[in-house]
């Protein structure tokens, strides 16, 4: 029997699939998330592996796993995760990427709709019957910067659906055809300025990495049109918080739909700058991929990398750190 340790909030998205587990071989042991409290659940039951959520691990947990472990993420973004730690100890990182394509597009485009009828502000109102006028998502354009599955997604959902017209923006090297025709980009470039200087909304889907900590500060605020909103269900640490709150305050951005956020759960960077006073900004907590459908995928997607770990069948797994499959090594 396989033991692994799986942080409380994962363990509930889950439940139809995670007490389950024991059938095929693998005991699921609902654990704290917190580091230290995560570290000692796991040498408690004798977890040989775990699966976590966004909380950022910094040493603890990569002491108490055995050597060939797995830190399985639920989820696509790692970010919380130190790859090179983990690789110096022998671990193996994984993360489940396609499975929640679909539920976090989806959200994409609620916030979207949201946005434009001014649901956010109807919700608000103390006024039975407020006069709220919106506006139609026809016609509009949207930027969409990062043209991965979940950008993909949302593209197409938009243009076909909606009848918008679709930038792409991407650094990476894409098959233009296959983008225009399967999935409704109007354009592509690899420029921000150009896809965002006529956008009504700008939805972001790329990675967190060093390169684009605070992608969207205040020099690409500028960018865009006083009118435009700003999208995030990607990673918060993507969009500088303190510098959109002045924007959005100072009416220079239309406004900011966010799902996700540089302190979750969401806590200003900076006092006195507090987005959820703002009229023009909508805040959902984190929930983009957390559809039944999506998570019983992740569920069912790290338990399986965890399974091929177990059974050396490293090549058709989810592997963020492939070298970690020589055991522990040095990083430089």
């Amino acid at each position: 029997m396989i033991k692994v340790a799986i942080t409380d909030h994962e363990y509930d998205k889950a439940l139809a699939f995670f007490p389950q587990a024991s059938r095929e071989g693998i005991e699921c042991v609902r654990v704290p998330a917190e580091e230290q409290a995560l570290a000692e659940a796991i040498a408690g039951c004798g977890a040989t592996d775990a699966v976590v959520g966004v909380n950022a691990y910094t040493g603890p947990l990569y002491d108490a796993l055995p050597i060939g472990g797995v830190i399985a993420r639920f989820g696509v973004g790692h970010d919380g995760i130190d790859l090179n730690r983990a690789t110096a100890r022998g671990l193996l990182c994984t993360n489940t990427p396609g499975v929640l394509d679909d539920s976090v597009a989806e959200h994409t485009i609620t916030l979207m709709l949201n946005a434009a009828r001014r649901l956010h502000r109807i919700a608000r109102s103390s006024d039975p019957w407020p006069t709220v006028v919106g506006t139609e998502l026809k016609g509009k354009t949207l930027a969409v910067v990062g043209c991965g599955g979940i950008g993909r997604r949302v593209a197409r959902i938009a243009a076909s659906g909606f009848s918008m017209r679709v930038v792409g923006c991407d650094i990476a090297d894409v098959e233009v055809s296959d983008l225009t025709d399967r999935f409704g980009f109007a354009r592509l470039t690899r420029n921000f300025a150009e896809a965002a200087e006529q956008a009504d909304f700008v939805s972001l889907h790329i990675p967190a990495t060093p390169a684009t900590h605070h992608f969207i500060g205040a020099q690409r605020l500028a960018m865009l049109a006083p009118h435009a909103w700003l999208i995030n269900t990607a990673r918060g640490a993507l969009v500088d918080e303190a510098t959109l709150y002045d924007a959005l305050a100072d009416g220079r951005l239309g406004g900011a739909a966010l799902d996700v956020f540089e302190q979750e759960p969401y806590e200003p960077v900076q006092p006195g700058k507090d987005l959820r006073r703002l009229d023009n900004a909508i805040l959902t907590p984190h929930v983009g991929s957390s559809t039944r459908e999506a998570c019983d995928r992740m569920a069912e997607r790290v338990l399986y990398n965890i399974r091929l770990a177990h059974e050396n069948r490293f090549e058709e797994m989810d592997l963020l750190n492939p070298q970690a499959c020589r055991g522990p090594q040095s990083t430089g």
